[in-house]
């Protein structure tokens, strides 16, 4: 089953709905933008530990230090980390660290840039997103996902075990397609479900989530 990651959580009650659904994974920004959070507001949308979901904190142009310090008063299970990351970058949180951690790819075009195959190989796990002058992430930007497919099943056949997380303009009424080119192992929405930045829409979430299981069906 192709899991699920609600990101760019700014409301308590937006996660426990992304729970109770059936997602996989919470999201909480602490980079930039306008899904921004403090420690202590990540701390409160995030709640208490529940052991269907894992905690992601998405970090931005921190110093590792910071990052492995906030990662630990969180009780993150996952590090996701944009801004151009490098392989000592992702080495020195990993070592710090006992969350799992994800590095993002900004993508434009057809082609994964040249240090994605380090990346992948160094952490397992490559985050997708589109690149867009400016901004980390959180656009709504799709990636050309029939482009990309021959240079992401390279990526795989290369580095086997790859875990592949899509993210980028994705929403209940595209989700397939992407999962059809691309076959991630989860799918990361925040912009596609909302109706406001931060404000998810639960039936926008829902909707979202019934479609990723179905398509998983589908190719079953």
């Amino acid at each position: 089953m192709i899991q699920v990651k609600i990101c760019g959580l700014t409301r308590p009650d937006d996660a426990m709905h992304a729970v109770d659904v059936g997602a996989s994974y919470l999201g909480v920004i602490l980079a930039s933008g306008p899904r921004l959070l403090s420690e202590d507001q990540a701390r409160v949308v995030l709640g208490p530990r529940r052991s269907e979901v894992r905690r992601v904190g998405v970090f931005g142009r921190q110093s590792t230090a910071e990052v492995i310090a906030i990662a630990a008063r969180l009780d993150l299970d996952v590090v996701q980390l944009h801004g151009d990351v490098t392989v000592p970058q992702l080495k020195e949180v990993a070592l710090h660290t006992s969350a799992a951690v994800w590095p993002v790819l900004r993508v434009e075009g057809t082609t994964l840039p040249e240090h994605a195959r380090a990346l992948a190989v160094e952490s397992g796990v490559l985050v997708l997103d589109a690149k867009v002058g400016g901004q980390l992430g959180g656009t709504g930007t799709m990636l050309d996902w029939f482009g990309l497919g021959s240079a992401v099943r390279a990526l795989r056949r290369d580095v086997p075990g790859l875990t592949l997380v899509l993210a980028g303009g994705l929403r209940a009424s595209n989700v397939a397609i992407a999962i059809r080119h691309l076959e991630p192992d989860v799918v990361d929405v925040s912009s596609g479900v909302e109706c406001a930045p931060g404000v998810k829409d639960p039936a926008a979430v829902e909707q979202f989530v019934l479609a990723v299981h179905a398509a998983t069906e589908m190719d079953e």
